[in-house]
């Protein structure tokens, strides 16, 4: 007969000793997702010194009062530090009277169907199991996540919104617990929650990869640079890269940069990072700005699978343009779509790459998409007048009254298409002429679009719809800087930068996963996340003392929402008519006996 299982063993404290250091820890089973087996994983909540006396760490600052409180420490411990922290954290003394509940009645409805999705997409199991089953460090992370969608403001109203709404989390958020938090989430959170997404993904997987730029209010950040800003502010920006899956319409990966590194030198980085994370079988999509023969060589050297678009004006393409030599309407030996109406032509594109140790890597079925659009072509040729007309005309004005110009790059933007010499004193512009030569290109390549594909057997078309689905991904940058608040970056240090990406990637998730199924499902009702978000709402959470507590009915466009997604409604909101069956297995009131009451009346 095998020994009884000590229910409080999982919160017995321990030694630990690792590296030279001894560890508080518990040591509480666990089972496997993947095996179904129990396994033992080790908690640490603090350190000891060699006087006994317990140190607290982050877990344990960290954990509620209701999680420390089970904590089992061996009575010749000295746990003095305990006692000096807030009173809103500390853990209940066993002998402290229970408190009575109160009436509560918060909005629910919109943060229950983000703890459906959060369970649909698997994000809830992840989190768990990142963060050794600490369901309330989880539940702490989603009510953040959750917060930018339906609460709105800053993380400074998040406790005012915990009054008034029921989130996972019960206990209030304050500004000191929310810093604490965010500076515990490590890399190595990051990457454990990146490796459980990549074993959701489906075989061959399209995804996309993209960045945005994301101006900074704080200057203190190593990634904080003068960069391209995308929104055109005077401020410091960074650089945020996404990894986009194109089937299950979430994200997948994230990762930040310096505001002044171009998305081509990012490339390698991300690739390394996918390797380690486990996305071994996707196709990655990239855009222009990672178009480079090294990026290009890259992926050959890596035999990773990709489509890139291409710049027209690089020398290999340039040379197909020019072999089609004059034409009219259209280039010759190109064939046409007729449904996307543009022209196309693929080329096979032999490349090999050599490797640091003389080895070579062939490409694998490299080819070379080249596409052509004549309306495009007209309204190009269209833009080309326009600009050489406005560009003129403004350089001439300057010439006249002889103002001094602006910095070179402004200069190389905003007449492109003029040689401009100037006095390197005063900078009053001297003489300008035409780029004939640059002006002839743009010409030569108006119209003409196109890509690379590798390691795919895609015709022309299948390369250019599948390329175009990462328009898509568009719309995460869009949901991230609009409903989810988070167009700038309020972080002021390293630690608490790496959290709060964290929890926006989380948040990400969840509201992709909304958007999808709203677009395809309910696009016609709601116009937006926040329309459907606003229409659940209402539904409410009502607690009171000695009884259970009670969610409100679903009604109307509540209950279509609850179809779409296939969430089933809880027992008892539903809005269904329970019929009260009679004696005679009909519904209503009993027919009166006729006959019965003739018989009285002829006896009276």
């Amino acid at each position: 007969m095998s020994r009884p299982v000590d229910p409080e063993s999982g919160y017995r404290i321990k030694i630990h000793k690792n590296k030279g250091h001894s560890y508080a820890s518990t040591q509480p089973a666990v089972l496997d997702p993947d095996t179904g087996k129990k396994k033992y994983h080790r908690i640490h909540w603090g350190t000891v010194d060699e006087n006994k006396k317990f140190h607290p760490g982050s877990r344990y600052l960290l954990a509620s009062a209701s999680e420390r409180a089970k904590l089992i420490f061996p009575n010749d411990w000295d746990l003095s530090e305990t006692k000096d922290l807030p009173e809103s954290s500390q853990p209940a003394e066993p002998e402290s009277p229970v408190i009575e509940s109160q009436d509560e009645n918060r909005l629910y409805g919109d943060i229950w169907l983000l703890e459906q999705i959060a369970d649909a997409t698997g994000i809830r199991q992840d989190l768990m199991a990142v963060f050794d089953n600490d369901s309330d460090k989880v539940n702490a992370i989603l009510t953040l996540a959750y917060f930018p969608m339906s609460g709105k403001g800053s993380y400074s109203h998040l406790e005012a919104w915990q009054r008034i709404a029921k989130t996972p989390y019960d206990e209030p958020l304050n500004s000191v617990f929310i810093t604490r938090l965010t500076q515990n989430i490590t890399e190595q959170d990051r990457m454990s929650l990146l490796k459980l997404r990549a074993k959701r993904l489906h075989k061959e997987e399209m995804c996309a990869v993209d960045s945005t730029s994301r101006s900074a209010y704080g200057d203190k950040l190593a990634d904080t640079h003068k960069g391209k800003n995308k929104e055109h502010l005077p401020l410091e920006q960074t650089l945020e890269v996404v990894v986009y899956t194109l089937s299950s319409h979430m994200p997948v990966y994230y990762r930040t940069f310096p505001g002044n590194v171009p998305d081509s030198r990012t490339l390698n980085t991300i690739l390394l990072d996918l390797d380690q994370a486990g996305f071994n079988d996707i196709v990655l999509i990239t855009d222009r700005g990672y178009e480079t023969v090294r990026n290009l060589e890259t992926y050959i050297d890596r035999g990773q699978r990709m489509i890139m678009a291409a710049k027209v004006g690089q020398q290999r393409i340039l040379e197909k343009i020019r072999g089609f030599k004059q034409f009219n309407g259209r280039p010759d030996d190109m064939e046409i779509e007729p449904q996307e109406r543009f022209y196309y032509k693929q080329y096979d594109i032999e490349y090999q790459v050599e490797g640091p140790d003389n080895s070579v890597k062939k490409s694998d079925r490299l080819k070379l998409n080249l596409y052509f659009d004549p309306h495009q072509r007209d309204n190009e040729n269209m833009e080309i007048d326009i600009d050489l007309k406005s560009q003129k005309d403004a350089l001439e004005e300057i010439k006249q009254k002889g103002l001094p110009l602006d910095d070179d790059e402004t200069i190389r933007n905003a007449y492109s298409y003029f040689t401009v010499e100037y006095d390197p004193q005063t900078r009053v512009l001297l003489t300008y002429e035409r780029n004939d030569k640059k002006i002839e290109k743009a010409r030569e390549t108006s119209g003409f679009f196109a890509n690379y594909t590798h390691g795919l057997s895609f015709t022309p078309v299948e390369a250019n719809y599948h390329y175009h689905l990462r328009d898509e991904q568009e719309k995460y940058f869009y949901m991230m800087k609009g409903l989810m608040g988070s167009d700038r970056q309020r972080n002021w240090s390293e630690s608490g930068k790496t959290g709060r990406l964290f929890i926006l990637f989380v948040s990400q998730i969840i509201g992709c996963y909304l958007q999808y199924i709203r677009k395809s499902k309910m696009s016609d009702t709601f116009k937006s996340n926040a329309d459907v978000l606003d229409e659940m709402r209402a539904i409410r959470y009502v607690e009171h003392p000695d009884t259970d507590a009670f969610i409100t009915p679903f009604v109307g466009k509540q209950v279509s929402i609850c179809e779409a997604f296939g969430f089933k409604i809880p027992e008892g909101c539903a809005p269904e008519y329970a019929l009260r069956k009679t004696n005679q297995g009909k519904r209503g009131r009993p027919r009166k006996n006729k006959e019965v009451v003739k018989e009285e009346s002829e006896a009276v």
